[in-house]
Protein backbone atom coordinates (compact mmCIF):
# COMPACT_ATOMS: atom_id res chain seq x y z
CA UNK A 1 0.00 0.00 0.00
CA UNK A 2 2.56 2.69 0.75
CA UNK A 3 4.76 1.53 -2.16
CA UNK A 4 1.64 2.36 -3.94
CA UNK A 5 1.16 5.50 -2.38
CA UNK A 6 4.61 6.95 -3.43
CA UNK A 7 4.21 5.72 -6.83
CA UNK A 8 0.95 7.49 -7.28
CA UNK A 9 2.68 10.28 -5.73
CA UNK A 10 5.34 10.64 -7.42
CA UNK A 11 3.33 10.67 -11.01
CA UNK A 12 1.37 13.59 -9.32
CA UNK A 13 4.13 15.57 -8.30
CA UNK A 14 5.50 15.54 -12.12
CA UNK A 15 2.24 15.94 -13.52
CA UNK A 16 2.62 19.38 -11.48
CA UNK A 17 5.51 20.18 -12.65
CA UNK A 18 4.91 20.00 -16.14
CA UNK A 19 1.12 21.90 -15.87
CA UNK A 20 3.33 24.54 -14.01
CA UNK A 21 6.15 24.52 -16.35
CA UNK A 22 3.25 25.08 -19.26
CA UNK A 23 1.77 27.74 -17.17
CA UNK A 24 4.67 29.53 -16.63
CA UNK A 25 5.50 29.80 -20.48
CA UNK A 26 2.12 31.69 -20.97
CA UNK A 27 4.31 34.31 -18.98
CA UNK A 28 6.95 33.92 -21.57
CA UNK A 29 4.86 34.01 -25.10
CA UNK A 30 1.59 35.17 -24.14
CA UNK A 31 1.89 39.46 -24.36
CA UNK A 32 3.89 41.46 -21.99
CA UNK A 33 2.97 42.21 -18.72
CA UNK A 34 5.07 45.15 -18.32
CA UNK A 35 3.06 46.51 -21.40
CA UNK A 36 0.16 45.65 -19.89
CA UNK A 37 1.25 47.20 -16.41
CA UNK A 38 3.12 50.44 -17.84
CA UNK A 39 0.90 51.19 -20.61
CA UNK A 40 2.26 51.91 -24.65
CA UNK A 41 3.72 55.29 -23.55
CA UNK A 42 5.77 54.40 -20.51
CA UNK A 43 10.03 55.17 -20.91
CA UNK A 44 12.39 52.50 -21.73
CA UNK A 45 13.97 53.19 -18.12
CA UNK A 46 10.47 52.57 -16.31
CA UNK A 47 10.26 49.70 -18.48
CA UNK A 48 13.54 48.01 -17.57
CA UNK A 49 12.54 49.00 -13.86
CA UNK A 50 9.55 47.06 -13.74
CA UNK A 51 10.99 43.86 -15.34
CA UNK A 52 14.27 43.98 -12.91
CA UNK A 53 11.42 44.13 -10.27
CA UNK A 54 9.11 41.78 -11.80
CA UNK A 55 12.53 39.72 -11.79
CA UNK A 56 12.20 39.01 -15.48
CA UNK A 57 15.57 40.32 -16.71
CA UNK A 58 17.05 36.64 -14.55
CA UNK A 59 17.84 33.48 -16.73
CA UNK A 60 15.01 31.47 -17.58
CA UNK A 61 15.65 28.37 -14.31
CA UNK A 62 15.81 30.94 -12.12
CA UNK A 63 12.22 32.57 -13.17
CA UNK A 64 11.02 28.92 -13.38
CA UNK A 65 11.82 28.33 -9.84
CA UNK A 66 10.79 31.44 -8.78
CA UNK A 67 7.03 30.54 -10.14
CA UNK A 68 7.20 27.64 -8.59
CA UNK A 69 8.14 28.65 -5.19
CA UNK A 70 5.51 31.05 -5.57
CA UNK A 71 2.91 28.74 -6.81
CA UNK A 72 3.54 26.22 -3.66
CA UNK A 73 2.40 29.28 -1.45
CA UNK A 74 -0.50 29.79 -3.69
CA UNK A 75 1.15 33.31 -4.88
CA UNK A 76 0.64 34.09 -8.88
CA UNK A 77 1.00 37.95 -9.06
CA UNK A 78 -1.40 40.15 -9.22
CA UNK A 79 -4.10 40.31 -12.15
CA UNK A 80 -3.13 42.56 -14.90
CA UNK A 81 -7.50 43.29 -15.46
CA UNK A 82 -8.33 44.03 -11.99
CA UNK A 83 -4.50 45.15 -9.93
CA UNK A 84 -5.30 42.66 -6.98
CA UNK A 85 -3.42 39.55 -6.01
CA UNK A 86 -4.44 36.57 -7.65
CA UNK A 87 -4.66 34.48 -4.75
CA UNK A 88 -7.48 37.12 -3.39
CA UNK A 89 -9.53 36.53 -6.64
CA UNK A 90 -9.47 32.79 -6.24
CA UNK A 91 -10.27 32.34 -3.01
CA UNK A 92 -13.24 34.70 -3.40
CA UNK A 93 -14.47 32.49 -6.74
CA UNK A 94 -13.24 29.13 -4.99
CA UNK A 95 -16.50 28.63 -3.10
CA UNK A 96 -18.81 29.45 -5.73
CA UNK A 97 -17.29 26.84 -8.11
CA UNK A 98 -17.28 24.09 -5.64
CA UNK A 99 -20.52 24.59 -4.12
CA UNK A 100 -21.82 24.37 -8.09
CA UNK A 101 -19.61 21.62 -8.89
CA UNK A 102 -20.29 19.21 -5.17
CA UNK A 103 -24.47 19.92 -6.20
CA UNK A 104 -24.04 18.98 -9.38
CA UNK A 105 -22.00 15.89 -8.54
CA UNK A 106 -24.94 14.73 -5.71
CA UNK A 107 -27.32 15.07 -8.31
CA UNK A 108 -25.50 13.35 -11.20
CA UNK A 109 -25.00 10.45 -8.53
CA UNK A 110 -28.42 10.65 -6.61
CA UNK A 111 -30.47 10.00 -9.95
CA UNK A 112 -27.77 8.36 -11.92
CA UNK A 113 -26.60 5.14 -10.42
CA UNK A 114 -30.60 4.41 -9.21
CA UNK A 115 -31.76 5.13 -12.55
CA UNK A 116 -29.04 2.92 -13.82
CA UNK A 117 -29.86 -0.11 -12.15
CA UNK A 118 -33.75 0.62 -12.71
CA UNK A 119 -32.48 0.52 -16.35
CA UNK A 120 -30.60 -2.49 -16.17
CA UNK A 121 -33.32 -4.61 -13.85
CA UNK A 122 -36.09 -3.65 -16.00
CA UNK A 123 -34.50 -4.19 -19.55
CA UNK A 124 -36.62 -3.93 -22.27
CA UNK A 125 -39.90 -2.68 -20.69
CA UNK A 126 -41.01 0.73 -20.95
CA UNK A 127 -39.67 2.96 -18.59
CA UNK A 128 -36.30 1.79 -19.79
CA UNK A 129 -36.65 2.64 -23.14
CA UNK A 130 -37.52 5.65 -22.16
CA UNK A 131 -34.92 6.55 -19.60
CA UNK A 132 -32.38 4.81 -22.25
CA UNK A 133 -33.62 7.49 -25.16
CA UNK A 134 -33.44 10.50 -22.46
CA UNK A 135 -29.59 9.59 -21.82
CA UNK A 136 -28.82 10.06 -25.47
CA UNK A 137 -30.01 13.20 -25.41
CA UNK A 138 -28.33 14.16 -22.12
CA UNK A 139 -25.18 12.93 -23.76
CA UNK A 140 -25.27 14.42 -27.20
CA UNK A 141 -26.94 17.88 -26.11
CA UNK A 142 -24.59 20.47 -25.39
CA UNK A 143 -24.09 21.93 -22.21
CA UNK A 144 -24.72 25.95 -22.76
CA UNK A 145 -28.02 24.46 -24.98
CA UNK A 146 -29.40 22.53 -21.98
CA UNK A 147 -28.83 26.22 -19.58
CA UNK A 148 -30.54 28.15 -21.75
CA UNK A 149 -33.30 25.70 -22.40
CA UNK A 150 -33.55 25.69 -18.92
CA UNK A 151 -33.87 29.22 -18.44
CA UNK A 152 -36.33 29.50 -21.20
CA UNK A 153 -38.72 27.41 -19.72
CA UNK A 154 -38.16 27.73 -16.03
CA UNK A 155 -36.79 31.76 -15.66
CA UNK A 156 -38.68 32.69 -18.55
CA UNK A 157 -41.87 31.18 -19.05
CA UNK A 158 -42.56 29.49 -15.48
CA UNK A 159 -40.98 32.05 -14.11
CA UNK A 160 -40.35 29.69 -10.78
CA UNK A 161 -36.28 30.16 -10.34
CA UNK A 162 -33.66 32.79 -11.04
CA UNK A 163 -32.10 33.34 -14.62
CA UNK A 164 -28.89 34.51 -13.72
CA UNK A 165 -26.60 34.99 -10.73
CA UNK A 166 -25.83 33.70 -7.46
CA UNK A 167 -28.33 35.20 -5.35
CA UNK A 168 -28.11 35.41 -1.24
CA UNK A 169 -24.97 34.04 0.34
CA UNK A 170 -23.80 33.40 4.07
CA UNK A 171 -20.44 34.39 5.24
CA UNK A 172 -18.72 31.70 7.14
CA UNK A 173 -15.59 33.23 7.65
CA UNK A 174 -13.08 33.28 4.88
CA UNK A 175 -15.90 30.71 2.99
CA UNK A 176 -19.00 31.92 1.81
CA UNK A 177 -22.00 29.32 0.79
CA UNK A 178 -25.44 29.70 -0.30
CA UNK A 179 -27.20 27.08 0.63
CA UNK A 180 -27.83 27.86 3.89
CA UNK A 181 -30.98 30.78 2.29
CA UNK A 182 -33.61 29.88 -0.08
CA UNK A 183 -32.78 32.62 -1.96
CA UNK A 184 -28.95 30.91 -2.83
CA UNK A 185 -30.84 27.51 -3.51
CA UNK A 186 -33.06 28.69 -5.94
CA UNK A 187 -30.27 30.73 -7.77
CA UNK A 188 -28.28 26.81 -7.24
CA UNK A 189 -30.85 24.39 -8.90
CA UNK A 190 -30.74 25.51 -12.69
CA UNK A 191 -27.35 25.94 -13.38
CA UNK A 192 -26.01 22.68 -10.75
CA UNK A 193 -28.64 20.63 -12.84
CA UNK A 194 -27.56 22.05 -16.55
CA UNK A 195 -23.82 21.16 -15.39
CA UNK A 196 -24.93 17.43 -14.11
CA UNK A 197 -27.00 16.30 -17.70
CA UNK A 198 -23.57 14.55 -19.15
CA UNK A 199 -22.48 13.54 -15.68
CA UNK A 200 -25.87 11.97 -14.94
CA UNK A 201 -26.32 10.25 -18.17
CA UNK A 202 -23.04 9.35 -18.59
CA UNK A 203 -22.89 7.57 -15.13
CA UNK A 204 -26.36 5.72 -15.85
CA UNK A 205 -25.63 4.64 -19.09
CA UNK A 206 -22.42 2.90 -17.10
CA UNK A 207 -24.05 1.46 -14.13
CA UNK A 208 -26.89 0.21 -16.81
CA UNK A 209 -24.12 -1.93 -18.70
CA UNK A 210 -21.97 -3.11 -16.07
CA UNK A 211 -25.29 -3.81 -13.90
CA UNK A 212 -25.78 -6.02 -17.19
CA UNK A 213 -22.54 -7.04 -17.44
CA UNK A 214 -22.26 -8.12 -13.40
CA UNK A 215 -25.79 -10.06 -13.46
CA UNK A 216 -24.43 -12.45 -16.68
CA UNK A 217 -21.42 -13.98 -14.45
CA UNK A 218 -21.01 -16.99 -12.85
CA UNK A 219 -21.03 -16.21 -8.96
CA UNK A 220 -24.41 -14.42 -9.90
CA UNK A 221 -25.96 -17.73 -10.77
CA UNK A 222 -24.74 -19.49 -8.01
CA UNK A 223 -25.99 -17.25 -5.28
CA UNK A 224 -29.06 -17.51 -7.22
CA UNK A 225 -28.88 -21.40 -6.84
CA UNK A 226 -28.43 -20.30 -3.37
CA UNK A 227 -31.56 -19.37 -2.91
CA UNK A 228 -31.22 -16.07 -2.10
CA UNK A 229 -33.53 -13.39 -3.09
CA UNK A 230 -33.69 -11.08 -5.48
CA UNK A 231 -33.01 -8.17 -3.53
CA UNK A 232 -29.88 -9.48 -2.19
CA UNK A 233 -28.53 -11.00 -5.24
CA UNK A 234 -28.98 -7.42 -7.07
CA UNK A 235 -28.21 -5.03 -4.07
CA UNK A 236 -25.44 -7.18 -2.39
CA UNK A 237 -23.47 -8.75 -4.52
CA UNK A 238 -24.42 -7.39 -8.18
CA UNK A 239 -24.56 -3.31 -7.12
CA UNK A 240 -21.73 -3.62 -5.34
CA UNK A 241 -19.07 -5.15 -7.74
CA UNK A 242 -21.05 -2.90 -10.40
CA UNK A 243 -19.81 -0.03 -8.50
CA UNK A 244 -16.05 -0.58 -9.05
CA UNK A 245 -15.77 1.21 -12.25
CA UNK A 246 -18.22 3.41 -11.47
CA UNK A 247 -15.82 4.85 -8.60
CA UNK A 248 -13.11 5.52 -11.32
CA UNK A 249 -15.02 7.56 -13.77
CA UNK A 250 -17.25 9.42 -10.77
CA UNK A 251 -14.16 10.83 -10.06
CA UNK A 252 -12.92 12.12 -13.37
CA UNK A 253 -16.05 13.55 -13.59
CA UNK A 254 -16.05 15.30 -10.98
CA UNK A 255 -12.74 16.68 -11.70
CA UNK A 256 -14.62 17.74 -15.19
CA UNK A 257 -17.61 19.61 -13.35
CA UNK A 258 -14.96 21.95 -11.48
CA UNK A 259 -12.66 22.23 -14.89
CA UNK A 260 -15.55 22.16 -17.40
CA UNK A 261 -18.09 24.56 -15.27
CA UNK A 262 -16.83 27.57 -17.40
CA UNK A 263 -20.02 27.11 -19.81
CA UNK A 264 -22.62 26.58 -17.50
CA UNK A 265 -21.37 29.42 -14.94
CA UNK A 266 -21.21 32.24 -18.21
CA UNK A 267 -24.22 30.95 -19.28
CA UNK A 268 -25.89 31.47 -15.75
CA UNK A 269 -23.17 34.66 -14.97
CA UNK A 270 -22.51 32.60 -11.68
CA UNK A 271 -19.33 34.41 -10.19
CA UNK A 272 -17.08 31.37 -9.81
CA UNK A 273 -13.77 30.18 -11.37
CA UNK A 274 -14.98 29.68 -14.17
CA UNK A 275 -16.15 33.13 -15.54
CA UNK A 276 -13.15 34.94 -13.66
CA UNK A 277 -11.10 32.59 -16.32
CA UNK A 278 -13.27 33.65 -19.13
CA UNK A 279 -12.82 37.14 -18.15
CA UNK A 280 -9.08 37.35 -18.16
CA UNK A 281 -8.70 35.56 -21.50
CA UNK A 282 -10.67 38.50 -22.99
CA UNK A 283 -8.16 41.06 -21.30
CA UNK A 284 -4.98 38.33 -21.21
CA UNK A 285 -4.77 38.11 -17.87
CA UNK A 286 -1.89 36.26 -17.80
CA UNK A 287 -1.58 35.72 -13.92
CA UNK A 288 -4.86 34.39 -13.57
CA UNK A 289 -4.90 32.58 -16.93
CA UNK A 290 -2.00 30.22 -15.18
CA UNK A 291 -3.22 30.40 -11.55
CA UNK A 292 -6.89 28.78 -12.60
CA UNK A 293 -4.64 26.16 -15.41
CA UNK A 294 -2.34 24.95 -11.82
CA UNK A 295 -5.48 24.71 -9.51
CA UNK A 296 -7.73 23.13 -11.98
CA UNK A 297 -4.49 20.47 -12.13
CA UNK A 298 -3.81 20.41 -8.71
CA UNK A 299 -7.79 19.37 -8.25
CA UNK A 300 -7.52 16.96 -11.04
CA UNK A 301 -4.44 14.79 -9.71
CA UNK A 302 -6.15 14.88 -6.15
CA UNK A 303 -8.78 13.84 -7.24
CA UNK A 304 -7.31 10.77 -8.98
CA UNK A 305 -4.96 9.88 -5.90
CA UNK A 306 -7.82 9.28 -4.41
CA UNK A 307 -9.60 7.85 -7.01
CA UNK A 308 -6.99 5.35 -7.41
CA UNK A 309 -6.91 4.43 -3.35
CA UNK A 310 -10.53 4.09 -3.22
CA UNK A 311 -10.39 1.87 -5.98
CA UNK A 312 -7.09 -0.21 -4.14
CA UNK A 313 -9.33 -0.18 -1.38
CA UNK A 314 -12.51 -1.48 -2.86
CA UNK A 315 -11.04 -3.92 -5.56
CA UNK A 316 -9.49 -6.69 -3.97
CA UNK A 317 -7.77 -8.38 -6.58
CA UNK A 318 -5.50 -4.99 -6.58
CA UNK A 319 -4.54 -6.02 -2.91
CA UNK A 320 -3.79 -9.92 -4.15
CA UNK A 321 -1.52 -8.65 -7.17
CA UNK A 322 0.34 -6.34 -4.89
CA UNK A 323 1.05 -9.08 -2.35
CA UNK A 324 2.25 -11.45 -5.38
CA UNK A 325 4.67 -9.01 -6.44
Amino acid sequence: MLVFILRRLAQALLVMLTVAFLAFMLFQYVGDPVTNLLGQDATPEQREQLRHDLGLDAPFPVQFAHFVGNAVQGEFGLSLRQGRKVSSLIAERLPATLELALTAAVLALGLGIPLGVYAALRRGRFGSQVLMTLSLLGVSLPTFFIGNLLILVFAVQLQWLPSFGRGEVVSLGFWSTGLLTVDGLKHLLLPAFALSVFQLTLIMRLVRAEMLEVLRTDYIRFARARGLSNRVVYFGHALKNTLVPVITITGLQLGSLIAFAIITETVFQWPGMGFLFIQAVQFADIPVMAAYLCLISFIFVTINLVVDLLYFTVDPRLRVEGKAH
